[in-house]
């Protein structure tokens, strides 16, 4: 381990902005999952994230060295308030530039620390690119969200307090990754002083970059990720970052949506307080680590990351909680249509709670019935009533981990459609911004007639939209070519069984 990160962190410059966030015990999830988890509570910072503690040091070294006519960043977020707030104390003039597609809220927390904000691109990577050709031509110093050494030095003084604040035996401390700018200054300080304790990262399934680039030991950049935890929302990890964390990260997990989501209510339910998904990785990481060890009786640290979160996305997170927590299961099940079948039904089902149930007529033969059912005992209840149902006779599809399912079909279930011809699906995301819906169906109808369209606005930073398309099997590859070209990111769900046994024609 190098020395010098030692060295930087110690004499970090943080706390002129920061706190030293407290290190609370999770009374309820440790006692759910049988050992002792801590919460590191750095969604308390004045910019509710842990990032100013690298920005301010960042900007301190670079004024300690020499004037400094304006520094420049680009941010979707949290890097951008931090630096905004940083300058602000420091008297620097600071130009953050941001995607259209960042919230509103979080451009006018940039700017309500004085700092300009400047909307470009449509994601983290158009924006950095103008950022840095805006610091070329203005003569800003740039400022890295996560690859720079007093960047990560900075954010290793999360560590630092830690250690001090909890002398005792500590098995793991889970941290979550986007750029690798806080695990890596996290890593350096824990296993310097502490290399018993396990530092293990903690990503979303779909931008996971650095778990990618521990399989192959070389940083890789992701064709595309996932938006939903869009402050670890990075294609490509740190230099300087992996080469560090290279040497002091034990693993890095991977967490879905939904398992984020249910995190985000076991901090709820813990602190009455809300983070953003990002913030709840490592509480994620935790249960699903317990989960695959089989641990019990030990002390285990998240990182509670950020809480800069829209409040209307919290509808999706609270539709989805139950489902990452295994609290409830999703079933398509075919019944015959006829009297009498759907009580015979229900008794099937027993006493379960029902979350949901979605059925409409088709035809006189069968009907298919979209259940949403509660479980106590998580996915081994699920299979049991699955067996239950099959032994009884009913043809029964899983749609729990069922994408389409869970983010369209649930609200769309109305029957089939008859004399429909030539009709395919597709799932797409979009950014989001006045006009873009227009502009994507725009885009979209001008060749093909839409015969199927879901949007949901979940408050993100991205739309997502179920679309129905005629298309004659003579121009798929022309529409393929076509989707291509609009640029936005699309999977074909034609023979998705949720579309086929409730929309399909």
């Amino acid at each position: 381990m190098t020395q010098k990160y030692i060295e930087k962190i110690l004499t970090a410059r943080v706390y002129d902005v920061a706190i030293e966030s407290p290190l609370e015990v999770a009374n309820r999830l440790g006692t759910r999952l049988e050992n002792h988890i801590l919460l590191k509570r750095e969604d308390l910072q004045p910019v509710f994230s842990f990032k100013l503690r690298g920005a301010y040091n960042k900007l301190f070294q670079l004024l300690r060295g020499g004037e400094v006519k304006g520094v420049i960043a680009a941010s979707a977020g949290n890097h951008a308030q931090g630096l905004a707030l940083s300058a602000s104390k420091l008297g620097v003039k600071a130009t953050i530039v941001m995607p259209k597609t960042t919230p509103r809220i979080k451009v006018d927390a940039v700017r309500s620390y004085g700092a300009k904000a400047v909307l470009f691109g449509d994601t983290y990577d158009e924006a950095s690119e103008y950022a840095y050709e805006l610091a070329e031509k203005e003569g800003l110093s740039f400022i890295h969200p996560y690859d720079d050494p007093d960047v990560i030095a900075g954010q290793g003084t999360v560590a630092m307090e830690i250690l001090r604040q909890y002398p005792e035996p500590i098995h793991a401390v889970f941290i979550p990754v986007g750029g690798g700018g806080l695990i890596a200054g996290m890593g350096a300080y824990i296993k310097y002083l502490r290399p018993e304790i396990k530092v293990i990262g903690v990503e979303p399934e779909d931008a996971a970059c650095m778990a990618e680039a521990f399989k192959k030991n070389r940083r890789v950049t992701l064709d595309t990720v996932g938006i939903f935890a869009d402050g670890v929302a990075v294609r490509q990890v740190g230099r300087e970052t992996f080469r560090v964390a290279k040497q002091c990260v034990d693993e890095v997990i991977t967490v879905s949506t939904d398992e984020i989501c249910a995190a985000i209510k076991d901090i709820f339910d813990d602190t009455r307080s809300i983070t953003e998904p990002a913030g709840a990785l490592a509480v994620a990481g935790i249960k699903k680590y317990i989960d695959s060890h089989g641990l019990k009786d030990q002390t285990l640290v998240a990182i509670n990351s950020g809480a800069n979160m829209n409040f209307d996305r919290l509808r999706h997170v609270s539709e989805r909680a139950e489902l990452g927590e295994h609290g409830e299961g999703l079933v398509a099940v075919t019944i015959p249509e006829k009297p009498g079948s759907f009580l015979k039904f229900c008794k099937t089902i027993g006493k379960r709670g029902i979350t949901e149930f979605n059925y409409r007529y088709a035809d006189d033969r069968d009907a298919h019935v979209f259940a949403g059912i509660k479980l106590s005992e998580g996915l081994a209840e699920m299979d049991q009533l699955i067996e239950k149902l099959e032994t009884a006779g009913y043809p029964v599809l899983s749609m729990t981990d069922n994408e389409v399912a869970k983010m369209h079909v649930r609200y769309m279930v109305g029957g089939h459609v008859h004399g429909l011809e030539n009709e395919v699906l597709y799932r797409f995301e979009f950014p989001e911004r006045p006009g873009a819906l227009l502009n994507f169906l725009s885009q979209i109808g001008t060749r093909w007639n839409i015969s199927l369209f879901h949007y949901r606005n979940h408050g993100a930073a991205y739309g997502r939209v179920l679309v129905g398309l005629q298309v004659p099997a003579s121009d798929h590859k022309a529409l393929k070519d076509f989707l291509s070209s609009l640029g936005y990111r699309w999977w074909e769900e034609t023979d998705n069984p949720a579309y086929s046994m409730f929309l399909g024609g």
